[in-house]
């Protein structure tokens, strides 16, 4: 295999976890909610992933119970940050808090100490590296695109983004809506992890996420809450992550923490350009009172 052709696949599967849980929430964005317990929640799906595949043998059942953990997690985010009208970045950040203490809680009293040398069984390859999660990645770029633009939902999601107030005079119910956003964002993520897990490297690490809940943020601001824009950006964040690791196999004489720091600074650079010429959902983060 060819440098290019390994740099591009390594780029897909890099940027397919970051996909996932960009697009999850684009949609929640979109309804009028940041969660930033990203990170947490594709950590949860992470362990979930393994578990699941550890008791069943079977890394799609795996992949079902990561979707399941995670969104229960949304719920819970959901249930403060939507239902009770709580500030939405505070309680983003208590269930990343939450979670990490938990998972890695749980990782070591069903692994151990060693839990870092557990392995389990992984997703099947489709293709190359890829596995049946980098397809469904991809598909749902077009899909969230036509359901947020083309559909009576999607336009429902964007009133509960921009106007709640007028939308709920309309008779659409803003924070039943917000809700299912919320789950649907929380089962992407889930899944997002255990890309990361049984679909990457078939064990559960602490802190495996490494902040790509954080980048996934990010790359629904740059890509200008598009799905389309959300793809481009990941990819962006794949690529210079891949070039990252084919450096180092290059050896290429550069310090390892600048190969290291190369994808967050990238992330950074897309975030600023984005951002400056987008417009976010009117209401988004404000939570909303029924009246």
């Amino acid at each position: 295999m060819s440098i290019l052709s390994a740099a591009i696949e390594g780029s897909i599967t890099m940027a397919a976890p970051l996909l996932l849980a960009s697009i999850g929430e684009l949609v929640v964005q979109r309804s009028g909610v940041v969660n930033v317990g990203l990170e947490g929640l594709i950590l949860t799906g992470a362990l979930a992933a393994v578990l699941g595949t550890l008791n069943t043998h079977n890394p799609l059942i795996g992949v079902v119970c990561a979707a399941i953990a995670a969104g229960a997690v949304a719920l819970l985010f959901a249930l403060f940050a939507v239902r009770l009208a709580a500030n939405q970045v505070v309680v983003g950040v208590v269930i990343n808090l939450l979670t990490l203490g938990l998972t890695g809680t749980v990782s070591r009293a069903v692994f151990g100490a060693q839990s870092t040398f557990v392995s389990v069984e992984a997703l099947p390859h489709l293709f190359a590296n890829q596995t049946i999660l980098t397809p469904l990645a991809l598909t749902m770029v077009p899909a969230a695109w036509w359901l947020l633009n083309r559909t009576r939902s999607g336009l429902m999601i964007r009133a509960a983004g921009e106007q709640p107030a007028a939308a709920d005079s309309s008779g659409i119910s803003v924070l039943n809506l917000r809700t299912v956003a919320v789950l649907f964002g929380g089962v992407m993520a889930g899944i997002a992890g255990a890309c990361l897990s049984v679909g990457d490297v078939p064990t559960f690490q602490e802190g495996m996420s490494a902040g790509r809940g954080f980048i996934a943020l990010a790359i629904v601001t740059a890509g200008r809450w598009s799905a389309p824009g959300c793809l481009a950006a990941a990819l962006v964040f794949g690529i210079s992550e891949e070039l990252e690791i084919q450096g180092q196999a290059m050896g290429l004489h550069i310090p390892h923490d600048i190969l290291l720091a190369v994808p967050y600074v990238i992330t950074l650079i897309i975030l600023l350009s984005g951002s400056h010429s987008s417009k976010a959902p009117a209401a988004l983060g404000i939570p909303y009172v029924k009246r």
